[in-house]
């Protein structure tokens, strides 16, 4: 009987997880859609150990990553309405996740692409430390 309560126990904290990150991600992609990039990088680790890898950069720290942020989006035109679909997550550790996902911003020059994070629970919040996004490629008519 024991065996079976811990079973529950395990994966109402899977189930938890899964939802606070869908949670912690749908709140990004509103922050996002309001023009917010500060918001939207608020679950992003405020560390120079950040890590955020895109079309062949690494960018280092929080910092850097919200600089590159609003140099490659100055405005809301720039920054579309965000989208993040097809979300997998996945438990890799006690008190860590990797996710997998689509992500696709609506604007005159539509662009998506998919990304990896990897998050850290840290107190009572998951925090995003790596992050690595990459575009689909775009064909030439």
């Amino acid at each position: 009987m024991l065996a079976g309560l811990t079973g529950c126990t395990t994966l109402s904290g899977q189930a938890r997880m899964v939802r606070d990150i869908e949670n912690l991600l749908g709140g990004q992609a509103r922050d996002w859609n309001r023009g917010d990039i500060e918001a939207f990088m608020q679950p992003y680790w405020h560390s120079q150990d950040l890590t955020f890898s895109s079309e062949g950069h690494v960018t280092r720290g929080w910092q850097s990553t919200l600089d590159n942020y609003r140099k490659r989006y100055p405005s809301r035109n720039a920054m579309g309405r965000l989208t993040f679909d097809h979300l997998e997550i996945i438990e890799i550790g006690n008190g860590a996740a990797l996710v997998l996902g689509r992500w696709r911003l609506e604007r005159n020059d539509p662009v998506g692409g998919v990304f990896t994070l990897v998050l850290r629970r840290h107190s009572d919040r998951w925090i995003i430390i790596h992050d690595h996004t990459s575009r689909d490629a775009r064909t030439v008519d």
